[in-house]
């Protein structure tokens, strides 16, 4: 059960959709189940949404098919939005003939299926309408080498409900490229910017706009760029303000913090 979904739940009660004790019965039978599913390789949070505001995400790398498709189907049992990063192709074609609804990005790597609202007892609530998404989120990226962890971040920001743009193939080797793009960045409220080699996007980006700029260093490159380091001590050391660094190839990261800088407060 997300906050979105007890927000639901109550309005409906207001309204006087749903009894009090149907609603009540629903809300105590999600919060007396356990906080997290113990599937002997895994243990599955169930109430990291309740904590977080968003729910569990599986990490596909170095899990097997078997593995995956079983966390995503005990994920998907709860009605919770599925989202696995670094997914391989076998991942995707398990997951799906496992779930329906599910969708395998190659480019991004990940596997995403949306919420589905399961958790549903007495008094039941037919799935919420979307809302307005928040954002939009600027995903950048200095050249084409870089895009596919461009994308991981473009794609799992929208499974975190934000509103995600593109602007690729902009890096500083072409810079007027990325200057016919101003009105894009001004408009943006939060930039999250993907690039290797020497990484000097962020500083670029961060210097020209005024919202938060998330670096993410890819490990593309020659040698001298010790796949990715010399990116990411680039984008530590920037002279520009503002700018909050991830991991090496970590799109996922930059995802989360936007949804979080980005959330609604209470």
């Amino acid at each position: 059960m997300t906050d979105a979904t007890i927000r639901a739940l109550l309005a409906a009660v207001s309204r006087g959709e749903t009894p009090s004790d149907d609603a009540a019965a629903r809300l105590i039978a999600a919060f007396r189940s356990s906080p997290y599913e113990d599937l002997g390789f895994a243990r599955v949070d169930h109430h990291r949404a309740v904590r977080q505001g968003q729910p569990e995400v599986v990490f596909g790398l170095g899990k097997s098919t078997s593995q995956v498709v079983e966390i995503a189907r005990r994920i998907a049992d709860r009605g919770h939005a599925l989202l696995v990063t670094r997914a391989t192709p076998e991942m995707g074609a398990g997951v799906s003939m496992n779930l329906t609804d599910c969708r395998y990005d190659a480019v991004s790597r990940t596997i995403v299926r949306p919420a589905t609202d399961l958790e549903a007892g007495p008094g039941a609530l037919p799935a919420a309408q979307p809302g307005a998404k928040a954002g939009p989120v600027l995903v950048c990226c200095a050249g084409t080498s870089d895009i596919p962890v461009a994308e991981e971040a473009a794609v799992c920001a929208e499974a975190l409900g934000l509103a995600a743009e593109r602007l690729y193939d902009v890096g500083v080797a072409g810079i007027h490229r990325l200057l016919d793009a101003r009105n894009r960045l001004e408009a943006a409220r939060v930039l999250i910017v993907v690039a290797g080699m020497e990484g000097a996007l962020p500083s670029v980006v961060g210097g020209l706009t005024a919202a938060p700029v998330i670096a993410v260093p890819t490990s593309i490159g020659y040698g001298a760029s010790f796949d990715g380091l010399a990116a990411l001590l680039a984008m530590l050391n920037s002279c520009a303000s503002g700018i909050a660094v991830m991991n090496i190839d970590n799109g996922f990261g930059a995802a989360a913090l936007a949804a979080r800088i980005l959330r609604p407060a209470p």
